[in-house]
């Protein structure tokens, strides 16, 4: 996980700097925000002019995700005075890392996993980012390989923890399916219609095969 995290914040932290925000200004956003895709949206505006409300308002819709994240790992974890500080290092990855180990281990062992797993992410996000602000443009001029490699960190990323979910029949089957769907549109000519079409149909297929699945089993 962290051989995808770290290239992009590696990625942000430079297209931060270069978006006119200060190393500090990048860092802190890596760290307070600490949202990935939502940061470059958020960056992205600043730098076109938009306004702060706005760019605030468009973060928090792309986050809104989360609302639905909290709740599933909630049933995996125990209560913890601490809950609020860690559910900050909710990401994609981690809830989809999560979902998979923590069904797996004890009760007891599985907040302590979940701490651990978040605070080695959320170091690794903002000291790439730190590197990304303070080294990036050396990095392009030394090594231009480098910035064409980036670029496909984040999906390699998602891809690597999707991978484990194909040995489950029903998940590959949804799994194939979303992916030729959104292919499908894209090509189609439904670019921004694709991912969230296809994801919908995805979850439906999805729930179609796991039900399909238990009444055979029954």
């Amino acid at each position: 996980m962290l051989g995808g995290y770290i290239p992009v914040a590696i990625s942000f932290g430079l297209i931060a700097v270069q978006a006119g925000f200060s190393v500090w200004a990048a860092v802190m956003i890596s760290l307070i925000v600490y949202a990935g895709s939502s940061q470059f949206v958020f960056v992205a505006m600043i730098a076109s002019g938009a306004p702060l409300w706005l760019a605030v308002l468009m973060t928090i819709l792309v986050n809104a995700r989360h609302m639905v994240y909290g709740p599933n790992l909630a049933q995996w974890l125990p209560r913890s005075r601490w809950m609020p500080v860690l559910m900050h290092g909710l990401t994609d990855q981690i809830f989809a890392l999560a979902l998979t180990r923590l069904p797996q281990l004890e009760r007891a062992q599985r907040l302590a996993w979940y701490t651990g797993a978040m605070l080695l992410a959320w170091t690794s996000w903002v000291a790439g980012t730190a590197i990304g602000a303070l080294a990036g443009d050396e990095l392009l001029a030394r090594w231009p390989l480098v910035g064409e490699v980036l670029p496909f960190a984040l999906p390699a990323l998602f891809l690597a923890l999707l991978a484990p979910r194909f040995n489950h029949p029903p998940w590959a089957i949804a799994l194939c399916f979303t992916s030729g769907l959104a292919v499908f549109l894209k090509l189609g000519g439904l670019p921004n219609a694709a991912i969230p079409l296809a994801a919908a149909a995805g979850a439906v297929v999805l729930t179609v095969t796991e039900q399909t699945r238990i009444r055979a089993s029954r």
